[in-house]
């Protein structure tokens, strides 16, 4: 017999051509799933950084903030001499208000009043042109979506206060507690020291 003779065969048969095609439309079913779930667990992965740095964002800003917060007197808009560091413990829009050191860009005077407020579920940042004065500052969104907020204020005798309001009115707490609830992070506690001198 030869080579082109009948008996030789030079091809693959129906039934072995099924058996590749279903082989192949296996695999080609388990690489689009692959695939979907790769890139389902991709989104899912950005969006739980996207949430976590945001919460970090708060807490490095409040932080940068706060550890720069000096016992410096200043006035509102209306000429009125206002306390060194006002808190609250949360039930009203303005949470915090003080005076710290340095200023965000590096320009402009040596001292800055920033402020934290709670505006329609959203916490603020507040910076104000000149620490005495200037009705006008520039808000700053932090945080979105926030269905509850708690602040305490540690003294120098170790005891929270729900408020920060001492006689002495250029007097600074020694530590912030700070407790969101959010739909997205659930409740959070961030602790923050006053001041760049450890107490």
């Amino acid at each position: 017999m030869t080579a082109n003779g009948p008996g030789k065969n030079l091809g693959f048969s129906l039934v072995e051509m099924l058996i590749a095609l279903s082989i192949f439309g296996m695999l080609t079913a388990a690489g689009v799933t692959l695939l979907g779930v790769t890139a389902r667990t991709q989104e899912t992965s950005d969006r739980l950084l996207a949430e976590l740095g945001e919460l970090r964002r708060v807490g490095a800003l409040l932080n940068a903030d706060l550890v720069q917060a000096v016992p410096r007197l200043h006035r509102d808009r209306a000429g009125r001499q206002q306390r060194a560091f006002s808190g609250g413990r949360g039930d009203a829009e303005m949470l915090l208000l003080f005076v710290r050191a340095g200023w965000d860009n590096g320009d402009g005077p040596a001292l800055q009043r920033v402020g934290y407020r709670l505006r329609q579920g959203r916490l603020e940042r507040l910076a104000y042109a000149r620490v005495d004065g200037a009705p006008v500052a520039i808000a700053v969104p932090i945080l979105d979506g926030v269905t509850g907020l708690r602040l305490r204020y540690r003294d120098d005798e170790g005891e929270w206060r729900d408020r920060w309001n001492p006689t002495d009115e250029t007097r600074l707490p020694q530590a912030v507690e700070l407790v969101t609830s959010t739909a997205t992070h659930g409740t959070v506690r961030q602790l923050f020291q006053i001041g760049s001198d450890p107490r």
